[in-house]
């Protein structure tokens, strides 16, 4: 077992993570600030490298917080707390300026104005970006300011001092060794579940997030005694077929169409109208695909460019692959696999305007948190912010106390899942079997009798994990990841059960209560542990200036 003091424990380090270990030691230089990242910190999260726009930011004189904050209700239906999406927009400028001084670029149209582009419901809040080296921009800030990472490790439990965390233990998940970290303060940044379903493509990551993302938050959060929240809103999009790579903002914001397969046009101008092309799919005129041989040269070569340099290089090999040349052939969309994150969507632990979750010293950001559809640019604000706030409470706090009964619950039970006697079950299949389960029951159409039929094979699947086989670090690493995935099933099984309503479309849409009810579901719903049992419970939608309840 390897054992780690320091103040300020970082678990994930994608952007969130890494923007808040910069942050935290920029305002307190002498924090010793410890990263656990799953893979390499190098690469890790959702941007692996590069990035090609902001999707959020009030410009000054163009857009407003206020008009943001129209813009995300529109598009979430209403059910966002208005404190924390108004402070991520209210930041968003000072942002894009501070990330300038980083190098990164912002393109600028011939008059000297940032461009813009046409992404949410109301304003043009999404902010183009050239930025190919984003990530090793962010980790290289941070190693530089003093940030100490330890690569290859998950966060597997939070630790408890009085109420108040105390740390947590990690799984390497390459040895499985354990590693306990000692912290008076503690942030989740370890994003949300990309691996909720099966992708069309039916290899087990090829997703459309980055794969590490297996809920490991939301479980550690849960079991501490915080909520969750957004569990139900199930979110799936149309990438390209078999790569599951983003493309619709990139494309359609430049003037792609989006087209079924009868040449109907669904799509022009916007993206946010996702239920349109599901509707497509459902109706049998799939599948759908974007058009861009209509478009100037000059544009297609812009797509390009952000495609196989800044987005993700692979593109290129990938289109080249199959010789499709966007002057000529149309690039064919498929649905993805279900996911859960307050990135795109509105699942995450809850929290308020400074990040804080219910339990002192803990807080969360980035798509692991649940500021509603927050995307890049609330990963980067919420990572500032925690670390602001982490700083000024590690400064005022007494130290904690690890407690050895804790740890050695954990090094039983791993002890126990590296037994190897009468275990035959490969925890590939299993994890298989499980998101194949999840995308028969808990997905668009919904109804009780699928939640009840969820119920069954939750137990189920309970017992097929004392059957299966470790017989290494990495094994047993999937093992919990699986063990994840299934525990935020059972909270989107029963969030969703809960919400007697339809909203957000294939979202959340119940053959048996069809209707949106903002009558009586004009609320988040919030699912807590207790004994290990969840429970679901109606919490109050927070106005701006009122207190978020967590």
């Amino acid at each position: 077992m390897q054992i780690l003091e320091s103040d300020f424990l970082i678990i994930g380090g994608g952007s969130a993570g890494c923007i808040a270990a910069m942050r935290a030691l920029q305002v307190a230089p002498d924090l010793r600030v410890t990263v656990f990242e799953k893979s390499d910190i190098a690469y890790g999260g959702s941007i692996a490298r590069g990035m090609d726009a902001l999707n959020i930011v009030a410009i000054p004189g163009k857009t407003t917080a206020e008009l943001y904050l129209e813009a995300v209700r529109a598009g979430a239906a209403g059910i966002v707390d208005a404190g924390p999406s108004y402070v991520m927009a209210e930041r968003s400028y000072a942002l894009l300026k501070e990330m300038e001084g980083w190098g990164v670029t912002f393109p600028k149209d011939e008059n000297g104005q940032y461009k813009t582009l046409k992404y949410h419901v109301k304003g043009e809040f999404q902010t183009a970006m050239d930025e190919p080296e984003l990530k090793s921009m962010l980790v290289k800030r941070a190693l530089d300011l003093g940030a100490r990472p330890v690569n290859r490790v998950m966060g597997l439990r939070l630790l408890m001092d009085n109420g108040r965390v105390a740390g947590a233990v990690g799984l390497n998940v390459r040895t499985g060794q354990l590693v306990v970290c000692r912290a008076k303060a503690v942030l989740i940044a370890s994003g949300g579940v990309s691996r909720l379903t099966l992708p069309n493509s039916g290899y087990l990551y090829g997703v459309y997030d980055y794969p590490g993302n297996t809920g490991d938050g939301f479980a550690m959060a849960l079991r501490a005694g915080a909520g969750v929240t957004g569990m139900e809103f199930t979110q799936r999009t149309m990438l390209i077929k078999d790569s599951n790579m983003p493309l619709l903002a990139i494309c359609v914001t430049r003037g792609g169409k989006v087209l079924d397969c009868n040449g109907t046009l669904i799509m022009e101008g916007e993206v946010n109208n996702i239920n349109a092309m599901n509707e497509a799919f459902t109706e049998g005129r799939g599948p759908v695909h974007i058009q861009l041989s209509h478009l100037p040269e000059e544009k297609i070569r812009e797509i390009e460019h952000i495609l196989f340099t800044t987005e993700r290089p692979v593109n290129e090999r990938f289109f080249g692959g199959r010789r499709i040349d966007f002057r000529k052939q149309d690039i064919e969309l498929w649905p993805t696999e279900y996911l859960l994150c307050g990135g795109h969507g509105l699942a995450g632990i809850r929290v308020n305007e400074r990040a804080e979750t219910a339990i002192p010293g803990l807080y969360a950001a980035g798509d692991v948190a649940s500021v509603a559809k927050q995307h890049l640019t609330g990963a980067f604000v919420f990572g500032e912010i925690a670390a602001e706030q982490a700083a000024e409470y590690i400064a005022n706090a007494p130290d904690t106390e690890i407690h050895e009964e804790d740890v050695l619950a954990v090094r039983e039970e791993l002890a126990e899942r590296f037994s190897a006697k009468d275990r035959d079950i490969d925890v590939r299949e299993l994890e298989h079997k499980v998101r194949r389960v999840v995308g028969d029951y808990l997905v668009a159409p919904k109804n009780s009798h699928k939640f009840e039929l969820w119920k069954y094979w939750s137990d189920t699947f309970r017992e097929d994990f004392k059957h299966v086989a470790v017989h290494n670090g990495h094994e047993l690493s999937k093992l919990y990841e699986v063990e994840n995935i299934l525990l935020c099933a059972d909270c989107s099984a029963l969030a969703g059960d809960f919400r007697k309503e339809s909203r957000w479309g294939e979202c959340h849409r119940r053959s048996d209560y069809p209707l949106q009810d903002d009558a009586n579901w004009h609320c988040h719903v919030v699912i807590k542990m207790k004994d290990n049992h969840l429970n679901a419970e109606k919490v109050r939608i927070s106005e701006l200036g009122e207190e978020v309840s967590l």
